[in-house]
């Protein structure tokens, strides 16, 4: 049994919760570089928390050129257990409409400029990400929302998008009509790639703000519109994540679905020909297996 630490990755304001207690922004150094800011570590209702606004505060950084591995490190590293990331998406479903929550369960990734794995040459591991959201976690965050009064939407395929720019109408009508998707977003990949391959309980709450460009209704995406939507989904979000210490409790059993020991199989590099120096990189990432001894 360990202790739960809750780490939730998100916009602007999600990180500005009542009643939170020791608040402190800390700066952590990871051998992945910078993270995207300083993180803001308090307790609620005696769980440890720990905020990180993925773009930056003043949102600084794009789609494209945030830190995904040094955030996922720096979590791990102050000793989070379970991830949220709540992010700002467009729908591609009538019935999920700007202000609801989708609890998404499943990913296309169509990203390209990006790192998305801890491992490589030297030390090289491969994870399953067949289911890359833990049940467990999603099923809080869904009873969380649905008791600040929000409409949740149980499951839901995230498209992936490189960005910055907007979807045209083809991509956005492909995305809908050909390949099923729910949602569509920047910033859920890599990041629960990396949650996985760091053995971090997943979660991914995406606040709709707008109808992408398919909805003959809506026209093409304006970021006027999706600010003013944001504005009230940080209340929800806020109120979303001050439920969750008391459904996830302070202390932690194992993850009945084996999101935290996601690599007790995956490396596949022997212990004698891996790279020394990505090994000394991945001491929080992979410590728990690449620190065993051998026989």
């Amino acid at each position: 049994m360990s202790k739960t630490m809750i780490g939730v990755i998100g916009g602007s304001g999600v990180y500005e919760i009542d009643g939170l207690k020791d608040a402190a922004w800390q700066t952590v150094e990871t051998p992945w570089g910078a993270p995207s800011d300083q993180i803001l570590t308090g307790t609620l209702e005696g769980v440890s928390i720990a905020f990180l606004p993925r773009h930056g505060r003043g949102h600084t950084h794009s789609p494209s050129t945030i830190p995904y591995s040094a955030n996922i490190d720096a979590l791990k590293r102050l000793g989070v257990t379970d991830v949220i990331s709540v992010s700002a998406c467009g729908s591609f479903r009538h019935e999920m409409a700007p202000g609801d929550f989708v609890i998404v369960d499943q990913y296309i990734d169509r990203t390209f400029a990006r790192e998305k794995s801890f491992f490589g040459a030297g030390c090289v591991a491969h994870v399953s990400v067949a289911h890359p959201t833990c049940p467990r976690l999603s099923a809080a965050c869904a009873d969380a929302a649905r008791a600040s009064g929000v409409t949740v939407h149980d499951g839901g395929t995230y498209l992936a998008m490189e960005g910055p720019q907007f979807s045209t109408l083809a991509e956005s009508r492909l995305y809908r009509e050909v390949w099923g998707c729910d949602v569509i977003g920047m910033t859920g990949m890599p990041e629960a790639k990396l949650a996985r391959e760091a053995e971090l309980c997943y979660a991914s709450v995406a606040m709709i703000t707008d109808y992408d460009s398919w909805h003959p209704d809506h026209g093409e995406v304006d970021v006027t519109q999706i600010i003013a939507t944001l504005t009230g989904n940080a209340d929800k979000g806020r109120n979303m994540v001050r439920r969750l210490p008391a459904l996830l409790g302070t202390d932690r059993a194992p993850c009945p679905h084996g999101c935290d020991r996601a690599l007790d199989f995956a490396v596949l590099t022997a212990p004698g020909s891996r790279d020394p120096e990505l090994v000394a990189r991945l001491d929080a990432v992979a410590g728990r297996v690449l620190n065993k001894m051998p026989g």
